[in-house]
């Protein structure tokens, strides 16, 4: 291994936005996070980035069930989401939701023919 500095793209699998985040899940940003800034401490350029999950079926059955309207059940989630990762200090550099313009536009250039 060289001693340069990396860049260094980090992520985890995206929170679906149906329901609160547990403590099974937060376990694996907190690692991610840790390890993202032990990559930084070594002179590393990091970038970590994640989303909350916007699209699915398990959003669609939630939001049936609370008879409220699937994006606003995601967005709702996708708040309590960012409180959460802020209530344990995990440092993501951009947290969005797969439910937003950019993405959309995004997966508009990626998939067209």
């Amino acid at each position: 291994m060289t001693l340069e500095n990396k860049k260094i793209f980090v992520t985890n699998a995206l929170p679906y936005a149906n329901g609160p985040i547990h403590i099974g899940h937060m376990v694996g940003y907190i690692q991610a996070d840790i390890w993202s800034r032990f990559q930084r401490m070594q002179g590393h350029d990091v970038v970590f980035i994640c989303a909350s999950d916007a699209h699915g079926t398990p959003i669609m059955l939630s939001a049936e069930d609370l008879g409220v309207e699937p994006v606003e059940l995601a967005a709702e989630y996708t708040r309590q989401h960012e409180n959460d990762f802020n209530d344990f200090h995990v440092s993501f550099d951009n947290y969005h939701t797969t439910h937003s313009e950019e993405n959309e536009e995004l997966v508009e250039r990626y998939t067209k023919d």
